[in-house]
């Protein structure tokens, strides 16, 4: 009878506050909206999961603090998740190698490998920094809003990513 009562509960929440979930969703969201719905269904089924719907003295704001975890676990995945780079578009930024014929391409190919894996050894947030950097020619400020960070907290990431980067590489030549 419990399983009864704590959907209905749930689902009365969704009725009468469904629509100003989604909007508060949209307003924290932004650029992308398409996750609006995951994200809202996500919190239902987290009320799902609360023990005791009972004990709840103000499902409206126990709904929106939910919501506001359920965002705020959203967006550190996404920061967290550096956009995939691949190798050959790392090899369009670098000046053009001279071929000269199979043994040239094979040890250009080694470096790209080995470019991408100097990449790969940083923190995901300075990996994502020196690319947004670098590769999508974002501002400083615009990596700050992507990653959730402050503005000085990019700079140290640019400077470690390419001090790293430079280490890496000059030790190998």
């Amino acid at each position: 009878m419990a399983a009864v009562d704590k959907r209905a509960f749930v689902a009365a929440l969704a009725q009468e506050h469904g629509k100003r979930l989604r909007r508060f969703l949209a307003a924290r969201l932004r650029k992308t909206t398409a996750d609006i719905p995951d994200l809202a269904q996500e919190v239902f089924l987290r009320l799902l999961r609360v023990p005791s719907h009972e004990s709840i003295r103000s499902p409206q704001a126990y709904l929106f603090t939910v919501a506001f975890h359920v965002l705020h676990q959203h967006k550190l995945k996404l920061a967290a998740t550096p956009e995939s780079v691949e190798l050959m578009e790392v090899a369009e930024d670098l000046p053009t190698l001279v071929e000269d014929g199979p043994a040239s391409r094979a040890e250009n190919q080694q470096r790209l490998e080995h470019i991408d894996r100097v990449l790969r050894e940083l923190s995901p947030k300075a990996y994502a920094a020196f690319v947004l950097h670098r590769r999508h020619d974002l501002s400083l400020d615009e990596i700050a809003v992507r990653l959730h960070v402050s503005r000085a907290m990019v700079k140290k990431y640019l400077a470690k990513a390419m001090t790293h980067c430079q280490a890496r590489l000059q030790s190998t030549e």
